[in-house]
C-alpha cells in the first residue's frame, strides 16, 4: 500500500495541466539581473523593491553584529533571546512608523496569524476583504471569532458588514494595504472613516507598501496622512527592507498582550543578530536615501506605460506589483517559460494562488534596475505576447 498514492496522483494532474511548478534555483545575489541555470535574466519576480538586499550599509551592519554578537541567539524572546539590538530596532521602528511600540516577529506571515489569533475571541467579529493574503485568512481560521468576508473594497458592503455585527464587543477590518496580486491599493480613507462611524478597529497589512508608499516608505497609513487613526499596522521585512521578518506596530497595549499571549512570537526563536541590525540599518537607509524610491518609482511608471502600450491587460494595479493578467493557466506558465528563454525571470501564478480565470505573470520592478533593462524586457514581453497570441 501506498499511503501517499493520492499526493501523487494530484500532482500528476497538476503537471498534465501544465501547472506543476519547480523551485527555482537562484545561483547569484539578488539583484536586478540573476543567474539562474548558468543563465543571466532580468529579474521581475522578487520582492526587493528598493534593492537593499545587496546595499552596502546593510551587509555592512551584519558583518558588524555577526562579529560581536555571534550567529544566532539560542533562544525564544521570552526567555534568553531579547538582545539590545531587538529592543533598539523595535524602538527605531515604532518610531519611523509613528506609533507608540512595535514588536519583531519572525515572519509577516506569522505577524499576521500572530496577531488575528491572540486578540479575537468568541465575542468578537472580523471583517476582512476578500483578497486578503493567506497569513490573514489562516489568522482568522485559528481564532473563534465571527467572520464576515466583505467583497474587495466594496465599501457599500463593508458598511453593511458593520451594521449587521454590531452586537460583537471589538470588531476588527482586516485590509491589505497593497494587494499583492494586482497591486492596487485599499481605500484606507473610506475604510477609517467607517469604522470610526461604526466604532470599528482596523488593522493593515502593509506587506508591499512597506518601504513603497508614504513618506520615506512609511506605509499607506502615512500615504493617506492617517497616522493616529489606523490602530494595527502588519508589515514585513522581508519586501523592500529587504531582509526577512515580520512586525506589528501600534499601542504599548498591544505589544504587551502579543508578548505574553501570542503563540508564533512565544515559541519561536528570535532573529539572528545580522538579521536584525541589517533591518535597523535598513530604516536608517529609508531616512537618509529618498532617491532610492523615487528611482523605483520612476521604473514602475515607465514599465507599466510600456506594458499598456504593448496591449497587455494590467488590471487595476496603482503600485510597482504589475500583473500582467493572461486568464488561462496553462498559457500563463508557458508565456512565463518563453519569457525566460528571452532572457526575463518573471513567474506565471495561477490557481489557487490567484482566482481560476484570472492567471497572470505577476511582474514587480525594482529601484536597482537600469531603464535599459525595462526596455529589454518589455521587447522580451512583446515578442513572447505576439508569438503566444496574447497581444496582436
Amino acid at each position: 500500500m501506498n499511503p501517499f498514492a493520492h499526493l501523487e496522483e494530484e500532482i500528476q494532474s497538476w503537471k498534465d495541466a501544465g501547472m506543476y511548478r519547480q523551485l527555482t534555483e537562484i545561483e547569484s545575489e539578488q539583484g536586478a539581473r540573476v543567474v539562474i541555470r548558468g543563465k543571466e535574466a532580468i529579474q521581475l519576480s522578487s520582492n526587493n523593491y528598493l534593492g537593499l538586499t545587496t546595499h552596502p550599509r546593510l551587509r555592512k551592519a551584519a558583518i558588524e553584529a555577526v562579529e560581536k554578537f555571534g550567529a544566532g541567539t539560542g533562544s525564544v524572546r521570552t526567555i534568553a533571546g531579547t538582545f539590545s539590538l531587538h529592543e533598539e530596532f523595535e524602538r527605531k521602528l515604532a518610531e519611523f512608523k509613528h506609533t507608540e511600540a512595535a514588536l519583531v516577529f519572525q515572519s509577516g506571515f506569522t505577524a499576521n496569524v500572530g496577531v488575528v489569533a491572540t486578540i479575537l475571541s468568541a465575542e468578537d467579529v472580523v471583517i476582512s476583504d476578500e483578497l486578503n493574503h493567506a497569513s490573514i485568512i489562516d489568522g482568522i481560521r485559528l481564532t473563534k471569532a465571527g467572520r464576515r468576508i466583505y467583497k474587495h473594497v466594496d465599501m457599500e458592503d463593508l458598511e453593511k458588514a458593520l451594521q449587521e455585527t454590531q452586537s460583537a464587543r471589538m470588531r476588527l477590518i482586516v485590509t491589505d494595504g497593497v494587494f499583492s496580486m494586482d497591486g492596487n491599493i485599499a481605500p484606507l480613507p473610506q475604510i477609517v472613516e467607517l469604522a470610526e462611524k461604526y466604532n470599528a478597529i482596523v488593522m493593515v497589512d502593509d506587506a508591499h507598501a512597506s518601504g513603497v508608499l508614504g513618506r520615506n516608505g512609511r506605509g499607506t497609513v502615512d500615504h493617506f496622512d492617517l497616522n493616529g487613526r489606523v490602530h494595527i499596522q502588519i508589515g514585513t521585512l522581508s519586501k523592500a527592507i529587504g531582509v526577512l521578518g515580520g512586525y506589528v506596530a501600534g499601542p504599548k497595549v498591544l505589544r504587551e498582550y502579543l508578548i505574553q499571549r501570542a503563540r508564533p512570537f512565544l515559541f519561536s526563536t528570535s532573529h539572528p543578530p545580522a538579521v536584525t541590525a541589517a533591518c535597523l540599518e535598513a530604516v536608517n537607509v529609508l531616512l537618509e536615501e529618498p532617491e532610492i524610491m523615487e528611482r523605483l518609482w520612476d521604473n514602475a511608471r515607465f514599465f507599466k506605460e510600456g506594458l499598456s502600450r504593448l496591449g497587455f491587460n494590467t488590471g487595476h494595479s496603482e503600485t510597482p506589483v504589475t500583473p500582467v493578467i493572461i486568464g488561462d493557466d496553462a498559457l500563463t506558465m508557458k508565456f512565463s517559460d518563453a519569457l525566460f528563454e528571452e532572457g526575463v525571470y518573471a513567474q506565471g501564478i495561477a490557481f489557487p494562488t490567484v482566482q481560476k480565470g484570472k492567471a497572470r505573470v505577476r511582474t514587480i520592478v525594482t529601484a536597482s534596475q537600469t531603464k535599459e533593462d525595462l526596455q529589454q524586457a518589455l521587447a522580451a514581453f512583446e515578442k513572447v505576447g505576439k508569438e503566444l497570441g496574447v497581444i496582436s
